[in-house]
Order: structure tokens, then C-alpha cells, then sequence
């Protein structure tokens, strides 16, 4: 945009005779080369004015000070509100059903309002002015202490207040900031809302819309910028100014973990007293007879493995759709879809191979003698291929990351007088970070292509992982018993590390607790005999 204003000057600098002009944020000249700023402004439009005689262009001296843009009173809730509408426009754009927006998070969002007093509530919650700044709280850990909003309108959440904030201006930002921060409302964090329950919501509003999205999903897609998080507040509208103690409510410096953001889920699901959620049946890509097909395949593990997968899970009594359909009685936690999914493959390997670290490895040489073709399945080449694809999927997340952009275009502080330090040294920044393309001679990075729910490609092609697996035979690890496939490995757990030295040790005092356990077992069941 400095070009369009700039292009009409081909003065030269009088420090450095350069000309290469930009615009500072006070609307004056400067240079980019060296800095120098000159008392020519740009040309502005003056409304009062009608169209053909309005534009002048000011060239005298006057006050440096920064004329303020015009803003507007809001409350917390209502940004908010912007940041979930922008994150939810993401995932629609990824192919997320629009339902999932229009439907589900709206009536999540508007539950959430009403049950916290926002919104919707004959005495709703008013912002007030009293109350401590909270100013030793970081940046996540204020985050989660934003409550106690204003009262809202209907659907949107953006009804000027009148009358209970007399004191606030433009500069001091949202009129709810400080009150969010105070002793008091930090005390009650129930229903409060933070940028990770943002994320929380959304993962409600997927489980509840039944999509092919689990938590592990949804927070690759936020750390890798698909969905905007670490700089959402950048979509918040110019008129809603962040001022303040907003930098500590909005302003990301993590991505947070799994276990964290499912927490918070189960609360926002306890407070909102929400009904039986939609059944996940074993038709639905959220249960693990489905979703462990994905996984396999993106493991690069053969295809023969998916039935012992779904034996195991009828053996163990999870192949039941209540134990995934969350209801406040009958299944009162909110499922882990993908952790519980990658356990029952986990533990099927264990069934088949061992992986006590030497029977996987006595199994692979046994298939590896007895393929003559080349169609059976060996772990330890499925080790070799897998790791060495993750090796170099490190590397790449690697340097992405070391080339990633993380600070935000828009100007997000908490203390206004440094305003104009943080404006400069941006400024700074940004020219020494052209200035080094520049000399590097980085070639401009290619745009990033759609994200995929498979982090892997196996095949045969130049843009592969490596050589597919999927179609390999079990036939290494199985012995056929009465006319039945029966796993070659007879033991399972403690018995196969019992007979190794390396992780006999590891088990001992478990192996003590089970025989203990099957000793008083035995001695009731004799006691009940006699």
C-alpha cells in the first residue's frame, strides 16, 4: 500500500540518496534505507468536502501525535465470538460441513451465554471497572481466567453498552478487560472462556456434528495455521481495539496440549448440561472399527491387521456404541476417540508380535526365511521404512518451523506508552528481514497445498514416503490351529518378559500385585467352597 502513495515522489533522501520511500503510521515519509523521516505527509481525503475538490495534501509542519481511529465500546464476548466465527470458517473451508457451523457451534455458543449470564438471562452479568488488574498472570494463564461479560444482543453479541461504562475510551479497549482479570472473577473459572476453550468448543461442536475430525486432528490442523489460533486476534474487526490488558486475554504463546483442551471440553460439556450427543455407530468415522482403518493405513501397516483389530475390540467389549456416545449417566466422559483407537492397535501388535523386544525380532527372521516371494510381512522392515519416513518428516516440520512467521501483523501489547518502540522496532525488523532475502537469495516458498487426514504417502512414486506395506500377509506370525489363524506368539505380557533379563526387572512389581491379586482369589473361592 506504500506504493500507491509513494509512487507521485522520486525525491531523494537527504541522508542516505536513496529513494525508496514508505509510510510510518503518523502518515508521514520516511526512508526505508536509513530511517529518516521528512516532514511530507501523504494525501488524505477530507470528508467534509464534496467528491473532485476533496483531496489535499498538507506539506507543512504539525504535531507528530498520532491521530486516533475511531473504535467502539465492546466486550470480551464479543471477540470471541469474531475468533470462533473465523476458526469455524476455516474447518467449512476444509470441508467441514456447514451444518457443523450454522447448527451446532452456534447453539453451543448461545447455550454457553446463557448458562455463564452473558447473554440471553433476565439479570444478565454487567462489566464493571472494580476489581484488581491481575497484571501477574501470563498470557495462557489469564486466558483462562475471561468471565463475567455484558449483556448481549441476540445472535451476535455486539449491542453497544450505555450507561455502565462512562469512564471507558478507545484507548483503554474492551470495557470487561480488568473485571476479567480481577481476584474475584479469577476465582470462578467454570464458565469462563480463554483462546484454549475456544478450541475446546469447536471439538464439542465436531463430536456433537459426528465428523471425521478428532482432537489430534483438529490441533494439527491450529499448529500447522489452517486454523487461526497463535494470531487469531488478528480477525477481530479495526473497530474493536485491543488495548491493554486485552493483550493478556488474546495473545497466544503456545499451541496447548491434547490432554489439556479435552479437559476443558468435559467442563464446557458439564456446564452446559447438554443432552445424549448424536450415537457413534459402527458406521460413523469416529469409531474405532473406522478409524482404525485410517490409522493403519497412514502407519503403513498391512491391511490383514484391521480384523484382528476389530476381534480384539469384541473380545474386550468395546465394540458397544454407549461407550462412545457421551451421556452425562450412562458415559459421563467425553471419549478419546483417537487415543483409544491407536491403543487397540497398539495392543493387537502386542498380541501378534511380542514387542518385548526380542520376540518381534525372532518372528521377522522367521517370515523373512520363509518368504520366497515377497509377500509377508516383516516388522523389522516396517520398522526401517517408518523410521526413516519420520526422520524426514522431522526435518521438514523442522525447518517450517525455523522459516515460520510468528509474530502478528497486527499490534497486540499490553502497555500503550511502548506503543511506539514496539511500531519501530517492527518497522526495523521487517526491513532487515527483506534486506536479507534480498542478499540470501531465498527463492519465494512455495504456497502450501490443502491438509490431508494422512501425514503420509506410500508407494512407489518420486513424492512417496516409501514402499507400501498394505498389502503384505500375516502369515509370518500365524499358525494355523484346527483350521483357525491363532497367533504364532502363545504369551502376551509378563510370562515373555519374565524370561528376558533386560525387562524382568521392568515388571516385577507388577507381576507381584497379580499374583498376590490371584492368591486372595483363590483363598475367597476356597473359603466359599467350605
Amino acid at each position: 500500500m506504500d506504493e500507491e502513495h509513494t509512487a507521485g515522489y522520486k525525491e531523494p533522501c537527504a541522508v542516505c540518496a536513496a529513494v525508496d520511500w514508505g509510510i510510518s503510521d503518523e502518515g508521514r515519509f520516511y526512508c526505508r534505507s536509513c530511517h529518516n523521516v521528512i516532514e511530507r505527509t501523504k494525501e488524505v481525503v477530507d470528508p467534509n468536502f464534496n467528491p473532485g475538490n476533496s483531496r489535499v495534501t498538507a506539506m507543512g509542519r504539525g504535531s507528530r501525535t498520532k491521530r486516533p481511529e475511531r473504535g467502539r465500546q465492546w466486550v470480551l464476548c464479543e471477540g470471541f465470538q469474531f475468533i470462533l466465527r473465523s476458526q469455524a470458517d476455516a474447518l467449512v473451508r476444509l470441508g467441514v460441513s456447514p451444518r457443523f457451523k450454522d447448527e451446532v457451534l452456534c447453539e453451543l455458543w448461545r447455550s454457553f451465554l446463557q448458562k455463564s449470564r452473558q447473554a440471553y438471562a433476565s439479570n444478565p452479568v454487567r462489566p464493571t471497572s472494580v476489581g484488581g488488574p491481575g497484571s501477574d498472570v501470563d498470557s495462557d494463564g489469564a486466558a483462562e481466567s475471561t468471565a463475567n461479560s455484558s449483556e448481549t444482543d441476540g445472535d451476535s453479541c455486539n449491542q453497544s453498552i450505555a450507561g455502565s461504562s462512562s469512564n471507558w475510551s478507545e484507548f483503554s479497549g474492551s470495557l470487561d478487560a480488568v473485571s476479567y482479570l480481577s481476584g474475584s472473577m479469577r476465582t470462578s473459572r467454570q464458565s469462563l472462556l480463554s483462546m484454549k476453550r475456544t478450541l475446546a468448543l469447536i471439538h464439542v461442536a465436531l463430536v456433537w456434528s459426528r465428523e471425521p475430525l478428532t482432537l489430534s486432528d483438529l490441533l494439527r490442523l491450529v499448529n500447522d495455521g489452517h486454523v487461526p489460533y497463535v494470531n487469531a486476534h488478528q480477525e477481530l474487526p479495526d473497530e474493536m481495539k485491543l488495548r491493554g490488558k486485552d493483550a493478556l486475554l488474546f495473545r497466544v504463546q503456545s499451541i496447548p496440549s491434547h490432554r489439556v483442551v479435552h479437559r476443558d471440553a468435559q467442563a464446557l460439556i458439564l456446564l452446559l448440561q447438554l443432552p445424549v450427543f448424536p450415537p457413534i455407530s459402527r458406521q460413523s468415522l469416529l469409531h474405532p472399527s473406522l478409524l482404525s482403518l485410517r490409522y493403519l493405513m497412514d502407519a503403513n501397516l498391512p491391511d490383514e491387521l484391521h480384523p484382528w483389530v476389530c476381534r480384539l475390540m469384541e473380545r474386550a467389549g468395546m465394540a458397544d456404541q454407549t461407550l462412545y456416545t457421551f451421556h452425562l449417566e450412562g458415559c459421563p466422559s467425553l471419549p478419546r476417540y483417537d487415543v483409544q483407537t491407536a491403543a487397540l492397535i497398539i495392543v493387537t501388535m502386542k498380541l501378534l508380535f511380542g514387542l518385548d523386544d526380542r520376540t518381534e525380532w525372532e518372528l521377522s527372521h522367521q517370515a523373512c526365511d520363509q518368504d520366497a516371494t515377497g509377500t509377508m510381512f516383516s516388522l523389522r522392515r516396517w520398522f526401517r521404512v517408518v523410521q526413516a519416513a519420520l526422520t524426514r518428516a522431522q526435518q521438514r516440520r523442522n525447518q517450517e518451523v525455523a522459516g515460520k512467521q510468528w509474530a502478528a501483523q497486527k499490534l497486540l501489547h499490553p502497555d500503550s506508552q511502548k506503543t511506539s518502540v514496539v511500531l519501530k522496532t517492527k518497522r526495523v525488523t521487517e526491513q532487515v528481514q527483506v534486506c536479507f532475502e534480498k542478499l540470501s537469495g531465498r527463492p519465494v516458498s512455495a504456497r502450501r497445498g490443502d491438509p490431508s487426514s494422512f501425514r503420509f504417502f506410500w508407494g512407489d512414486g518420486d513424492s512417496a514416503d516409501g514402499p507400501s506395506l498394505h498389502q503384505k500377509k500375516l502369515d509370518g506370525v500365524l499358525t494355523l490351529k484346527d483350521g483357525v489363524p491363532t497367533p504364532s506368539n502363545s504369551t502376551y505380557w509378563h510370562p515373555a518378559l519374565s524370561a528376558s533379563q533386560m525387562c524382568s526387572r521392568l515388571y516385577s512389581d507388577v507381576e507381584t500385585r497379580v499374583v498376590n491379586g490371584n492368591s486372595r482369589k483363590r483363598s475367597r473361592k476356597t473359603k466359599t467352597k467350605t
